[in-house]
């Protein structure tokens, strides 16, 4: 009777590792950037209706800005607790919730009134998507090697840039849409709402919430990819000689700067997206699927920016250094935008979006450096 010696069977974990990983890039990454995809549209969709809203509503700029704003409020408050939940119940009941529950709080804003209806869903929007970019970065520890994770959340980030690229002529197309007693605006919200719990329903029945209840994968497979995770953890474990409090980690001078540094980059993201729609209806007499296209020109642009500074910082390294040229040509790009008209304001938007977008992508990569070059605490 023949007998595997170690050396031999190492191949052949690796080479059932190497099949598993394949398999659950195959299976979970094209589901979460769709997910990502209607992430993004159901909470930046608000500034293609903004003129609607007013017009229908009377729910002008400073309102607009106000309920804005608030979903972020309700997003930060439910991020901690939504992560904790999920790392208990498990990440495909919680992550069908998420979807299920800001699809729903999505569709009602259909039938919002007034501006209190409004502030109340734009919060409960927040509320519900609260948990879910997180909630799939912890799938990801669970389901992939280290050294794979990088690769596959790249992938994931891409939904943003899809979903920016895509979410202006969709919306302006759904604008056109009259009926059932309905505004092109109203349909709008229904329909890309419902898509989502649509999508809720699927990921239900689509995701598993670990390897060993995964069927499409071989039991060679499940054992190797567990094994090999529950190695790693082993070894952070082995290398972390204080664990940090929470109080410890809000004291941490370098993680305040991250924070900040992130909440700069994202707030012109946001300030962009919510207001570029508007700025493009007073370039001119536009329709609704005019304003979508052209809304869409920043976002091809800033995708073609990310690629050419991730090439040249992966060339010329200084890392540092090509995200402060980006933060500088975001801050200059939309300084601009508030000195000309409307036309004017959007290719000074263009220019910006090269900006914000090339230090999104690039900001990643410096705290992960910064912490695995830091020594260990006494």
């Amino acid at each position: 009777m023949k007998h595997s010696s170690p050396a031999s069977a190492a191949p052949e974990s690796d080479s059932a590792l190497a099949r598993a990983v394949s398999k659950v890039k195959g299976h979970v990454l094209p589901l979460f950037v769709v997910m990502f995809i209607l992430n993004y549209i159901d909470r930046v969709n608000i500034g293609f209706v903004r003129t609607h809203m007013e017009h229908d509503l009377g729910i002008g700029a400073a309102a607009y800005g106000f309920g804005a704003g608030l979903f972020f409020i309700g997003y930060a408050l439910f991020e901690v607790p939504s992560n904790m939940l999920l790392q208990k119940v498990g990440a495909r009941i919680w992550l069908t919730r998420i979807m299920f529950t800001w699809g729903i709080v999505a569709t009602l804003m259909a039938f919002i009134q007034n501006e209190t209806h409004f502030y109340i869903l734009r919060f409960l929007l927040g509320v519900a998507e609260a948990g879910f970019f997180p909630g799939v970065i912890y799938y990801f520890t669970r389901w992939l090697p280290g050294v794979e994770r990088g690769k596959a959340i790249a992938i994931f980030l891409s939904g943003s840039a899809v979903a920016s690229l895509i979410s202006g002529p969709l919306s302006g197309a759904l604008l056109q849409i009259e009926g059932l007693g309905l505004h092109g605006w109203q349909w709008m919200f229904a329909i890309e709402g419902l898509a989502s719990v649509a999508l809720g329903f699927f990921v239900w029945f689509w995701l598993d919430s670990k390897p060993h209840d995964a069927k499409w994968l071989s039991r060679e497979e499940q054992n190797a990819l567990v094994e090999t995770i529950d190695q790693e953890q082993r070894d952070r474990e082995a290398l972390t000689t204080v664990k940090p409090t929470i109080g410890k980690l809000l004291k941490d001078r370098q993680i305040l700067l991250f924070c900040a540094l992130y909440f700069c980059i994202q707030l012109t993201i946001y300030a962009a997206t919510f207001w570029l729609p508007s700025i493009i209806k007073k370039m001119g007499d536009l329709s609704d699927v005019q304003v979508g296209f052209f809304n869409s020109i920043p976002w091809l642009i800033s995708i073609i920016a990310m690629y050419a500074f991730a090439s040249l910082s992966g060339k010329f390294k200084f890392q540092q250094a090509w995200v402060a040229t980006a933060l500088l040509i975001a801050a200059a790009g939309m300084f601009m935008s508030t000195t000309g008209g409307p036309i004017f304001a959007f290719v000074a938007i263009c220019f910006a979006a090269i900006g914000f977008k090339s230090a999104s992508s690039l900001f990643w990569p410096i705290p992960r450096a910064t912490w695995m070059c830091a020594s260990p605490p006494p």
